[in-house]
Parts: C-alpha cells; sequence; structure tokens
C-alpha cells in the first residue's frame, strides 16, 4: 500500500519556474496561430458560471464560428491586449524549454501518445472546445499544479470528451474539425471500432491493441454513440462526464523536446468525477478502478493541503446533484479506502458535510484556474 505522505512530491523551484515559462510560450505561440489569419474580433461568454475568451469569425456562408482560446486569466488577457495593441507574442525555443522541463523532473507522455494528442490538436480539436481527459490529463495537471504524482500514470487510453450536442457545455459555437481525418491520417494504425449493430464507434484502436482512443460526451436522452458532424467523429455519451467539461483550464502537455497546448477538467472536478465513474464500474474493471483510486487519493491530498478551496466548491457541487451522484460518491469512497483509508475518510467527511447542507443547486463554483504555484526558495 503506498505511504499516505507520498503520493506527490513537489516539483523543485527551477522546475516550476521553467513550466511555467513554457506553458506562457505554448499558449501564446497557440493563440497567434489561432488569430492571425483569421480576421474576426474576441469575445466574452459565461459557460456554466466561468467566463471564456474565444475569436469570432464569419466563414464564407456567413455563419459566425467561434475558435476557443482559453478561460478568462491574467495569461489570456494579456495575449488579448497584445493583439490589439499590435504586439506580437514573444517566441522562445520550445524545444529546449521542453528538455529543460523533463530534465528538471516534469512529467512527460509516451510519444506515440503525444502523436496521437497532437494531432487532434493541429486539427483544432482543443480549439473547438474538445478537452483531454484520463490519465493523460491527470499528468498533464501535476506539472501544472507544480508536483509530480507518485503513481496511477500508466496506460494505454487516449481519452479526450466533447460537450457535442449539449450546448449549455460548449466552449465554442459552429466549430468544425475533421478528427476522424486527424486520427486515421496518423498512420499509427488506429481504426474506429466496428459494431454490427450501429456500424463505426466512439473508439479508435491499432490492431495491437497497444493504443485506445475513446471520444467521449455527456449523456443525453440516449446512450448509444453519435456522429457529432462539427467534427466528422463519434462521440460516446458517458454518465457523469459533464462534471469534467464545466470549469475547463488549460496547460501544456510534455513529450520528447514537443509540448502542445490542451485543455483538461480543473484538478479537484478531475479527482470527484473519477470518484463517481468509479462508484459506477463493474468488478471487471477492476484495474481501472485501482488506478482510478490512486488518481483521486493524490489529487484529494493535494487539495487538502494546497487547494482546499476548489475542493470544497467541488464538493458541494457533486453532492448538489442528487441522490445517483452522491450513491456512487460513496461506493467511490470505498474503492479509495482500500487504496489509501486515511484519505478517503478525510474525503468522506467533506462529502458528507455537504450531503447534510441540504444540497443547494446554487451553492458556488469553483473560481479560477488553479495554475503553477510560485516557486519555493
Amino acid at each position: 500500500m503506498p505511504n499516505p505522505a507520498n503520493l506527490f512530491t513537489d516539483l523543485s523551484a527551477s522546475a516550476q519556474t521553467n513550466f511555467a515559462e513554457l506553458f506562457e510560450q505554448v499558449q501564446a505561440a497557440a493563440f497567434d496561430r489561432s488569430v492571425r489569419d483569421l480576421p474576426g474580433s474576441f469575445n466574452k461568454k459565461v459557460v456554466k458560471g466561468r467566463e471564456y475568451w474565444y475569436w469570432q469569425v464569419r466563414d464564407l456562408q456567413g455563419i459566425n464560428r467561434q475558435v476557443y482560446l482559453g478561460p478568462d486569466d491574467e495569461r489570456v488577457q494579456k495575449l488579448v491586449k497584445m493583439h490589439r495593441d499590435g504586439s506580437p507574442p514573444q517566441t522562445a525555443d520550445l524545444a529546449s524549454l521542453v528538455g529543460a522541463c523533463a530534465a528538471l523532473g516534469c512529467a512527460t507522455v509516451l510519444p506515440q501518445h503525444f502523436e496521437v494528442i497532437n494531432r487532434m490538436a493541429e486539427h483544432g480539436f482543443f480549439r473547438a472546445g474538445g478537452v483531454l481527459i484520463g490519465t493523460h490529463a491527470f499528468i498533464a495537471s501535476g506539472n501544472m499544479l507544480g508536483v509530480r504524482w507518485i503513481g496511477g500514470l500508466r496506460t494505454n487510453d487516449v481519452d479526450v470528451a466533447h460537450a457535442g450536442k449539449n450546448v449549455s457545455l460548449a466552449l465554442a459555437e459552429h466549430a468544425k474539425a475533421d478528427m476522424h481525418d486527424a486520427i486515421t491520417s496518423l498512420e499509427m494504425g488506429l481504426l474506429p471500432q466496428q459494431s454490427l449493430a450501429s456500424g463505426s464507434g466512439a473508439t479508435y484502436i491499432t490492431a495491437r491493441k497497444d493504443i485506445r482512443l475513446d471520444l467521449l460526451t455527456a449523456a443525453g436522452r440516449k446512450n448509444d454513440a453519435y456522429l457529432y458532424e462539427p467534427l466528422n467523429v463519434r462521440l460516446q455519451p458517458l454518465k457523469f462526464m459533464e462534471f469534467s467539461l464545466e470549469h475547463t483550464t488549460q496547460t501544456a502537455l510534455l513529450s520528447g523536446e514537443r509540448a502542445v497546448l490542451v485543455n483538461i477538467p480543473s484538478p479537484m472536478r478531475y479527482a470527484l468525477h473519477k470518484l463517481v465513474i468509479m462508484g459506477e464500474r463493474e468488478e471487471a474493471f477492476r484495474t481501472k478502478i485501482q488506478k482510478d483510486a490512486g488518481q483521486v487519493a493524490a489529487l484529494v491530498e493535494y487539495g487538502l493541503q494546497r487547494s482546499r478551496s476548489s475542493l470544497q466548491a467541488a464538493a458541494e457541487d457533486l453532492m448538489s446533484r442528487g441522490p445517483d451522484w452522491r450513491k456512487r460518491a460513496v461506493q467511490g469512497v470505498k474503492y479509495v479506502a482500500e487504496y489509501n483509508p486515511r484519505i478517503a475518510k478525510l474525503l468522506e467527511e467533506i462529502l458528507d458535510r455537504h450531503a447534510r447542507g441540504g444540497g443547494n443547486p446554487g451553492l458556488p463554483k469553483e473560481r479560477g484556474s488553479p495554475g503553477p504555484p510560485p516557486p519555493r526558495g
């Protein structure tokens, strides 16, 4: 059983400083690519109580389309101001920055997984409001928070999600991208799984089954995968998925000497979404439950020490969503207890406090995105 005190370790001050610089450069480069050659205007809109920036353009058919730029924070505000002032962002040697971050202990992902995620980014998945979820989001969140996770990093799956038909969650409207072409053009052998009942599914997998890509969305009236035409790809509805698609943030994902800007769930919401999903899993998925429990424990440990208000806000929101959510959260805590009893007990106390609080749907949500903590001198 893991030592409860060692679910994460702090990255050095140098690693945190280098990653903060790298993220700023990657975000500026992605921002510049998004607005440089497209005549349009900046706009802000509110999604689930938070403000986000996007670049609005009118296409040849006269339809207003949006390119997602990021949450309304100081970094994005600075980039908007620089563009309005006609000041191009300063560029740096990204390869050297990524290499320095990796050498200083920042976590990286496998090259073949990075290729899939980067190709989707190049074809506009994240500009269309797509979100990286699963273990790769967990890895990326560690660098963002200035820590290195001790476990829970192994996976063959690449999991991404999009609001799809759920307009209330969408970060960009009328965005278009061809994700099927992006995935199959990689020449890695990723092909959609076929079903006799429904045809192509929302899972791409190689013949050797060494890479699996799942494209998910929030559940609606039907549970069947459906073709989401703006992205030319099928999405699989998943219960409770909306919790990770609300209050997203941005960070950089690293591999080798490369980096890509990705949208990820807010870390505390990611943790509690995993908790609920564990309560939904069957015993046949025991290996995944163990990995999920490790990730939940590590993130909750971080939240208890460094981000208690965000953890409390996520717990308030989750426990206000009804008995199905609360039931699965309770089951998820039992799985965490098998991995880390101390964290499970503390988490249970937090959830129970908010369950007894009446579950007011109007309770305050998380504010802002966590971002890397200041270096420790």
